[in-house]
């Protein structure tokens, strides 16, 4: 069974809307986890995401039965850092493993040691699909012009 994310948040874990960043970081993961967090504080872009992400859920999966799948936001999360930061997945298992600003992103407290293995990381980015891309895509590119004109008018 998989799920977007969860709704009852573990004792220590950081809300995403509430993870806080170096402003005056012009670091490639920061810049893209404060990206991926505008995109889930803002409600009407959020509920677009996940309607796409629960796309990426495989035919044929019973809801009711079965371990849990990692979370579609964890999927997500795990694939921007991917193939935006252009990184392998050697490098993707690391990252996820031991930075702690990417692992607050996932939703893990800081004493959770829970660590994510390779072919769990291989196999959740094959969900990802051309189309499931494009139609991300197609979000981000809308709210990236909504805030440009925001700034803008101001």
């Amino acid at each position: 069974m998989r799920v977007v994310e969860e709704k009852q948040m573990m004792l220590g874990e950081v809300s995403i809307a509430n993870i806080t960043f170096n402003p005056k970081s012009r670091d490639d993961i920061d810049q893209l986890l404060k990206g991926l967090q505008h995109l889930y504080k803002n409600v009407e872009l959020r509920e677009k995401l996940f309607g796409v992400l629960e796309k990426m859920i495989p035919n044929g999966i019973a809801h009711d039965n079965g371990r849990p799948g990692m979370h579609l936001w964890r999927v997500f999360v795990l694939g921007m850092l991917r193939l935006n930061l252009n990184w392998d997945y050697d490098r993707l298992h690391n990252m996820v493993n031991y930075h702690s600003k990417i692992r607050e992103m996932l939703g893990h407290p800081e004493w959770d040691d829970y660590v994510y293995e390779l072919q769990t990381i291989k196999d959740n980015f094959r969900l990802f699909t051309l189309e499931i891309l494009d139609e991300i895509n197609q979000i981000v590119v809308l709210a990236g012009h909504q805030l440009l004109k925001k700034k803008t008018v101001v």
